[in-house]
Order: structure tokens, then sequence, then C-alpha cells
């Protein structure tokens, strides 16, 4: 019996057959089958790329004005729509939290709002029309003023985060094929000896992107205008906060290059910004609340544990050497008021109340500033465990959600070891801010203990002046500066985004001292567009030259609504 399990063999001898051969139906099934799978995937990933751009995307070419208004449309419209998906996926996920506290028939108005609120769709112009005036104004100006002859195609680093890695495609030598502006280029598949290892994105967007010259003009009048513009679309007070932002990131990356060019090195920078910074702004708190925004005293005012209060009392002691009846009496009100405390406080209270009244010295009094412990030497740990447990939940989401969100595939793999991870980094987080406001609070009952101390001897053993300087205006300013240490305890990669983040609150307060004295011109209405026309302009004059000196995470949100232009 023939076996008919195997491949069948040609019968010599046979003339073919006279009929056709069809291929069975089946098979034909599977073809289709595959083919359509293969269209899906690629509309997945076109359909992916409108939403999140790849690494090392191609520059792309314009040839004429009308080419360059088609590429501005089609940025300021996805650029746009990220926005909004980002926005309505932050509203909505806070408004989770809110949902069992409010009433049922309430749900679909607030979900309605946080999809299509004047928030939203005000972000979203902010991004859309910065993009697609970006864009228009970078690509239109090489067509409107045509760069010298001497100007030739170059390859500068790539705008990408370089911490990823990307496989190279060309190989470790030999010649390869002409290149193409704006595409990427075409190589010989290399061998198994001579297959490069793998490089930084940036190291490898040189060799695989080919960008047109951008002159640095060209970048800074985009920015800048694109950003006076687009800033507009948001409330005043997020104008502020935008313009802030921008303006010390283009001063962050201004630096960055400017003393890596020239070999300049400053140990432990951002730690340095932190402290000065810390400094103006608890500066501005204890005495000159005025100089900052009323939310950012509030935060300061709950994470120093102090009584609201002592800390009134305080700044009118030292201002006017007196302070109100009020705010004494609501320190009394407290129920965990020592009797030791509450007694001095009472004196104080009787003295300012008298016919003939009479005020502590010029600083607040410790009695009031923790009643609820009578030593200055038993309140240093208390303090640090009570802001420790108020900022772990809070440092507990910036470093879980973000890792579950952003890192599913790292955390799949070893949840043991990310879990571990992001405990670490909120603990060490928690204990920065325990230890900033456990130094301040041990330089503040010290320097008012030895001004008491010296200011009982007679005669005094150092002159009058050196004792007044223990209470006297700068003192306060030298404390922010010493709790401004305490960022040695954070991670050193989160230094430089913490130092960021004090630095537009130190230069807000310093510009509003120095404006109430005549030291600096008033801005008006036309403030935050001309802040923000400045800052922009540094950013994406250094985003399009020289991207590898701003921060990663600028780095990225630039490369995703913007691309390589």
């Amino acid at each position: 019996m023939a076996d008919t399990s195997g491949p069948s063999r040609p019968i010599y001898g046979r003339p073919p057959p006279s009929y056709i051969q069809m291929t069975p139906k089946r098979a034909i099934k599977s073809f289709e089958n595959l083919v359509a799978l293969a269209n899906y995937e690629e509309r997945l990933t076109e359909a992916r790329k409108m939403v999140w751009r790849d690494r090392g995307e191609p520059v792309a070419e314009v040839e004429d004005l009308w080419e360059c208004l088609e590429h501005a449309g089609r940025g300021g419209l996805r650029a746009g729509a990220l926005a909004f998906n980002i926005r309505v996926g932050v509203n909505l996920f806070l408004l989770l939290f809110r949902l069992r506290r409010v009433k049922r028939k309430l749900w679909l108005q607030l979900v309605r709002r946080a999809i299509f609120g004047p928030e939203t769709l005000r972000f979203t112009a902010m991004f859309g029309s910065f993009a697609c005036l970006y864009k228009l104004i970078l690509n239109a100006l090489p067509i409107i003023v045509p760069p010298p002859n001497s100007l030739r195609l170059r390859i500068p680093d790539s705008a990408i985060d370089e911490e990823d890695d990307l496989e190279a495609a060309t190989p470790l030598s030999g010649a390869s094929t002409p290149v193409t502006p704006g595409l990427m280029m075409t190589t010989r598949r290399p061998n198994l000896a001579d297959r490069r290892p793998r490089l930084s994105l940036s190291a490898s967007a040189q060799q695989l992107l080919v960008r047109k010259q951008t002159r640095r003009w060209h970048a800074v009048a985009a920015g800048s205008i694109a950003g006076a513009i687009a800033v507009m679309f948001e409330t005043r007070g997020n104008r502020i906060a935008v313009a802030q932002q921008m303006f010390v990131r283009g001063l962050q990356g201004s630096y960055n290059a400017f003393t890596s060019k020239r070999g300049i090195k400053v140990p432990n920078g951002d730690v340095l910004v932190f402290a000065l910074c810390c400094g103006q702004i608890l500066y501005g708190f204890l005495l000159r609340p005025d100089t900052l925004p009323n939310s950012y005293n509030k935060w300061i005012e709950t994470a120093s544990m102090t009584p609201p209060g002592a800390i009134r009392m305080n700044r009118d002691l030292v201002r006017d050497g007196r302070f109100k009846i009020p705010d004494l009496e609501s320190v009394l009100r407290r129920d965990d008021v020592t009797p030791h405390n509450r007694s001095v406080l009472l004196d104080m209270l009787k003295n300012a109340t008298s016919p003939n009244p009479s005020y502590p010295a010029h600083f607040g009094p410790c009695e009031a500033v923790h009643p609820m412990i009578d030593s200055c030497l038993m309140l240093p740990v208390p303090r640090f465990f009570d802001v420790f447990k108020w900022m772990f939940p809070i440092y507990g989401a910036l470093h879980f959600i973000p890792m579950i969100l952003f890192k599913r595939n790292a955390f799949m793999k070893d949840p043991k070891y990310m879990l571990l991870r992001a405990g670490w980094g909120t603990t060490r987080s928690s204990a920065f801010l325990g230890a900033f406001v456990l130094i301040y609070q041990v330089y503040f009952c010290w320097k008012h203990w030895m001004y008491s101390l010296l200011s009982s001897r007679d005669p005094l053993p150092i002159p009058r002046w050196l004792v007044n300087v223990l209470i006297s205006k700068p003192s306060f300013w030298l404390g922010g500066l010493f709790a401004g240490l305490s960022l040695f305890v954070e991670e050193k990669r989160r230094r430089g985004e913490l130092a960021m983040y004090v630095l537009p609150k130190g230069l807000q307060s310093a510009w509003v001292m120095a404006r109430g004295k005549g030291l600096v011109f008033r801005t008006g209405k036309f403030g935050e567009p001309l802040l923000t026309a400045i800052g922009m302009g540094m950013v994406m004059s250094i985003y399009q030259n020289d991207p590898q000196y701003l921060s990663g995470l600028v780095r990225r949100i630039l490369y995703q609504f913007i691309g390589p232009n």
C-alpha cells in the first residue's frame, strides 16, 4: 500500500493533469486572515502614533508655506487632542475620590464638567495653539528668510530621552549608503561580527536622523511668540504658574549649557538653589505673606504643624513689637495646651490687656509655637514624625501611582522589587520634609533661647547689636537656608526637580519685595505673557539645538507635543 503521509512525488511516465489544481479553501482563508491581521496591526500602530510619538521620529521636511501650514495644523490638532486626553484623565482620576462625598444625582454633572469643563478646554487650547504656532513659525522662517549658503546640513543631538536605548542599525565599519534629509539611513544588513553595541538614544539619533540646520533665533522667535499667545488661553492664576515654570526651565537649560560648554561645575548646585529659595520663601511666609500665593502660604502653614495664631503673633512682634489679642486667644482655645504653657500665655494676655500694655520680646514665644510640649528639647522627634505621617500618603501616591500607570511591564515582571523601590522612595521623600521642618523648628527655638540667655546677663558678654542679630529679620531668612540642606535626604535624581519647584516661588517673593521698594518695574497685565515669552524662547532654543541640557521630564514632554520640528 502506498504511503500517502509524505510529500507527493512526481510520477514519471505520466502526462501532467489536464485540469487546473486549486488551492484548498482553508488555505486561502488562512492567508486572507493573515493579511487582515497585518493590516489591522498596521492601522493600530498608526493610530498609536497619533497618541504617543515613537522615539527617533524623522524630521518633517516642508518645501513651501502651504506644506508648512498643513504640518502646523496637524501638529496643533494632535497636541490639542493629547492635552485634552491627559487633562480629562487627571480630572476623572481626582473625581473618583470626591464622588463618595457628593450626592449621586450630581455625579453626571461632575463627570461632564471634568470632561468638557472650561479648565479642560483652556488647557487643550493652550497646548494646541502653542504647538501649531511654534511649528508654523519655526518651519516658515527658513522659507521666508533662507539661511546663508555657508550653512550645511548637520546632525544635532536628539531631543528625545537619552536614558533609553535603541538598537544601532549601522555597521561598525564600512561605507554606508547615501542619506536623504529627513529620512532614515538605509544600510545593508550587518554581519554578526560587524554588529554595533547598544547606543544611547542621542548617539543613535545622530546616526539615524539627518536634520536640517535650524538657526537659534528661529527657535527663540517661534517659542516666544507661540508661548506668549498660547498662555493667554489660561486663567490669570494659571498663567502666572505656567510663566514661572517655563522661565525657570529656561534658566535651568541655559545654565546647564553655559556651564557644560565652559567646563564649570558647581558641586551640589541643586541643593544650593533649593536652600537659597527656601530662605526667601520662609522669610516671606513668616514676615511677608503677601509676597506668596495664599494657597502656598496655607500649605506651608499646614506642613509646619504650628498654630496659625502663633505664626501671626511672631510676624506682628517682629515687625511691630506687639501682637493682636485674638491671635493669642486662638492659641489658648486649643485643647492640647499644657498647663505650664497655658499659664505663661495667660500672663502674656494679662500684660497685653492691662492699662499700660507690655509685650514680650520681638519674636513668637515658644509657648505659643508649640503649646502641646513644654520643653523645646522634647519637640524635634514628635514634630518630625508628625510631618512624616502627614506626608507619607501624599508621597506614596506620587511614587506608587506613576509606577503602576507608566511602568506596568517592569511592575508585572518584578512586582516585589518595584514595590520596595516605591516604598523606599516614599520613605525618603517623607523623611526629607520631616527633616526640613525639624531643622527650622530647632533653629527657631535655639536662636530665641540664646537671645533670652544672653540678654539676661549683666553685663552682656558680647555687643548688643550682635545679640539683636538673633531676632533680626534676616535671621528668619538664614533659618530657611539651613532647612534647605535637608534636600540631601532626598534621592539625588529628584533634587533638581524639587529645586525647580521652589525656584519660581522664591523668585516671585523676591520680585514682589523688590517691586515694593521701587527696585524693579511693574509689568501690569502683560507680565505673564512677557515672562512666558522669555521662558519659552530659552526653552525652545535649547530644545531645538542642545536638548541634552534640558531635564529629562521637560525633554520628554516637549517631544510628545512638538516632535523633532
